[in-house]
């Protein structure tokens, strides 16, 4: 997570973490992100990663890190496996904000 997670706010979509982690776990995980940053993104427990591999993101038992775009019919627009996309937050928004102008 970043403090300049509000750069996303200017895209019109809904914005999720994705994990197989049980609610209670990513409930905990969403509290301290925003205790230490002031704000948080939902979160989607994917216990059988079903969302995880439609987006072909999923590795084995976990999931890949990285992000993805799907339009409003659930079709995968890109997506980025990427295991350091918070250290380069900068390429990981312009990606992101990019594939959006190429749906609109």
């Amino acid at each position: 997570m970043h403090e300049n997670l509000d750069e996303l706010d200017d895209i019109d979509a809904n914005k999720y973490v994705i994990s197989n982690d049980t609610p209670e776990h990513q409930a905990e995980l969403h509290d301290a992100l925003e205790e230490e940053y002031g704000t948080s993104i939902d979160f989607i427990s994917d216990p059988d990663l079903e969302l995880v591999d439609h987006m072909d993101m999923k590795n084995g038992d976990t999931a890949y890190r990285g992000y993805a775009l799907m339009d409003e019919e659930g079709t995968v627009i890109f997506n980025t496996i990427n295991d350091h996309w918070g250290e380069e937050f900068d390429k990981t928004i312009k990606e992101i904000k990019d594939e959006y102008k190429n749906i609109q």
